[in-house]
């Protein structure tokens, strides 16, 4: 239709009246979308948490377990030295029973005392230095 002129007034008309419709639908469809979205997030952020507190809490039953267990395998090392230790006091027992025996006077052998000899401060400590040379551990020089 052209009742004046070149220009067409009705599809100007038309085609504003179907951008002010589609701007309405489509302010509808992003305020939904956006709640979508935001119940999602929302959702997403109370199962992060949820799951975050259910891991806190296995996490500190598994270290008191893990305590447990360290102090019980303590304990045991512990009864296992005590026992290892009773048993070879008991069998050095009885070995000992079997190889010694008792002793009479006459198995007895008395020796005379040895005097012993007796070195002077300043020697003994004159030879240590002395060996010490010999050996190298007071070495010469730089």
């Amino acid at each position: 239709m052209r009742p004046y002129g070149t220009t067409s007034y009705l599809k100007k008309k038309v085609s504003l009246e179907r951008k002010k419709n589609s701007e309405k639908i489509s302010k509808l469809n992003i305020k939904l979308i956006n709640q979508i979205i935001d119940s999602i997030n929302l959702s997403l952020i109370i199962l992060i948490f949820t799951l975050f507190f259910l891991t806190l809490d296995s996490q500190r039953k598994w270290s008191n377990t893990y305590k447990t267990l360290s102090k019980t395998r303590v304990m045991n090392n512990n009864l296992i030295d005590y026992i290892s230790k009773t048993e070879e006091f008991y069998i050095s027992k009885l070995d000992s029973l079997k190889t010694y025996r008792k002793a009479k006077p006459k198995d007895l052998v008395y020796i005379d005392k040895i005097a012993e000899k007796k070195e002077s401060f300043f020697n003994q400590n004159f030879r240590i230095f002395i060996k010490g040379l010999r050996d190298s551990q007071y070495q010469r020089g730089y």
